[in-house]
């Protein structure tokens, strides 16, 4: 099919800051669609047929392709794959029905404002997401970008800094870049109190740790005290070293089997943006400690699952690896899992019982793979000395899917 459906990409300047092509691919569309704001940068002579989008959003992708192979045109903000409507749209309309026509993103546009070197900033969308996405972000001396849902997220943001012991980080509020309104705000997280603020703007953060605080590693091995637990977590060594056999890929799907406090899939899924987690877990409370835990670090979209693995994961979406921390011995589960895994998955368990290791060697001879014991010591005081203290012996069995 032809291409029948253009997304024009419009700032601030409006029908005036477009291309010659762009003015061009408009004024031929039958049908324009957009939010209001930009359905009115269009001459209230303009008597083509206007849709402005839904609620929920996916009934307007439903009447988009109901009307495939009409001459429509979508007009978006700044740069439509960037966060944008386009990311949507092309998931459910191949690229070689569409045109593209992109404006300046506004991360484009705020580094032109603040001498902002793109490639060295960290970019997110808190329109329509968990705010909490913003804290494994949060570094000392890191430089964000963040499109915000409206006037009060610029407020949430300097809370969120400021309780993580980032009350100095500097903030600039940039409002309708590109238009004859734009306008900047600074000020300091911990003393913030802008509140006149146009819906339309985007926050700029340079982190500022206060003095001794040491920031959150992206890499396996968060403090233990990072996490809200009751003594059911997989401890720092043995979670990197864990981490590092489940290797995990951006894109990958990771099930946490006897998730506990949701350490091993909370660091899975901090290690980038793209990777996915469930947790599932049949302990009422460490669901509430999943949940705290994946909002604090920064992995709000964490899956959580309550319930009793075999009856759960049989109508999960296809995983790339999976880690058994807990309910090893649970009547067919390893059959399960290991017809579940994709080709070339990685499953990782983590046993500290002979019951636990006697099942693992009975995997082994199913299906090969290797094991490894994790033996951890750390130094605690005795009397007025330090002296080391064992923690129990892991025994680990990892095997590749072939």
């Amino acid at each position: 099919m032809k291409k029948w459906l253009s997304i024009i990409g419009i700032g601030e300047d409006g029908i005036e800051g477009l291309s010659k092509i762009a003015v061009s691919v408009l004024n031929q569309a039958k049908i324009i669609i957009g939010g209001e704001r930009h359905l009115a940068m269009l001459p209230p002579e303009d008597i083509r047929e206007k849709i402005t989008w839904k609620s929920p959003f996916n009934n307007s992708i439903q009447e988009i392709i109901n009307r495939r192979g009409e001459s429509i045109c979508i007009l978006a903000s700044g740069d439509p794959m960037c966060y944008g409507v386009g990311t949507t749209i092309i998931k459910h309309i191949p690229i070689s029905e569409i045109t593209i026509i992109p404006a300046s993103s506004a991360f484009s546009l705020a580094c032109s404002r603040l001498g902002w070197n793109f490639i060295e900033v960290e970019t997110l969308s808190l329109c329509g997401r968990p705010v909490s996405l913003l804290q494994s972000y949060i570094d000392p001396g890191a430089k964000l970008l963040i499109l915000s849902e409206g006037k009060n997220t610029p407020k949430i943001v300097a809370e969120i800094l400021t309780k993580r012991s980032y009350g100095d980080s500097k903030i600039t509020v940039l409002e309708r870049m590109g238009g004859i309104q734009e306008r900047t705000l600074t000020g300091v997280a911990d003393s913030w109190q802008e509140t006149e603020i146009a819906d339309l703007n985007t926050i700029a953060v340079e982190c500022i740790a206060d003095v001794g605080i040491v920031g959150l590693s992206r890499f396996p091995g968060l403090p233990d005290n990072a996490f809200h637990h009751d003594g059911q977590l997989t401890k720092r060594e043995v979670r990197a070293v864990t981490l590092s056999t489940l290797a995990p890929l951006p894109g990958e799907l990771l099930w946490d089997i006897g998730a506990g406090c949701g350490s091993i899939s909370i660091e899975w899924m901090r290690s980038n943006i793209r990777c996915r987690a469930i947790a599932i877990e049949q302990n009422a409370n460490r669901l509430n400690y999943i949940a705290d835990n994946a909002a604090a670090l920064g992995t709000p979209n964490l899956q959580i699952i309550a319930g009793k693995a075999p009856e759960i994961i049989q109508d999960l979406p296809t995983p790339d690896a999976i880690f058994i921390g807990g309910g090893v011995t649970t009547t067919g589960l390893f059959d399960i899992c290991w017809n579940a895994l994709l080709p070339g998955g990685r499953m990782v368990a983590n046993v500290v019982t002979l019951a636990g290791e006697k099942t693992l060697f009975e995997w082994y001879e199913k299906v090969g793979g290797n094991f490894t014991r994790i033996s951890i010591q750390r130094a605690e005081p005795i009397g007025k000395f330090l002296g080391w203290k064992g923690m129990s012996q892991v025994t680990q069995w990892v095997a590749v899917k072939l």
